[in-house]
């Protein structure tokens, strides 16, 4: 699972956690819903260049509004942006378990 952000907080997120504490808040939920996954989380400052290009793909879409960050992203599909919802990422997770995916 990937979460993108920057230091510097958008606009529109005054007042909910960073991109950095969103990821921790997500990787801590996640964990204790999910004991028995092999979930990686990686933050990735959309501010920060890097020689992988799906991160690079994500990070400039968000500097050219496509997207609102944190964006979090799980096998290359977006599942939230902005403030997300556990409920819709334990959907997905749960589909993934499902389908016998390698999570």
């Amino acid at each position: 699972m990937t979460v993108y952000g920057a230091e510097e907080k958008c606009a529109s997120c005054i007042h909910l956690p960073s991109a950095k504490e969103t990821m921790e808040w997500l990787e801590a939920a996640i964990i204790r819903k999910y004991p028995n996954t092999s979930i990686v989380f990686e933050y990735v400052d959309i501010d920060k260049p890097t020689s992988n290009e799906a991160h690079n793909y994500y990070a400039e879409a968000i500097k050219e509004d496509e997207f609102f960050y944190p964006l979090v992203v799980l096998e290359g599909e977006v599942l939230a942006e902005g403030n997300p919802k556990l409920k819709s990422i334990y959907k997905k997770i749960d589909e993934l378990i499902q389908s016998d995916s390698n999570i």
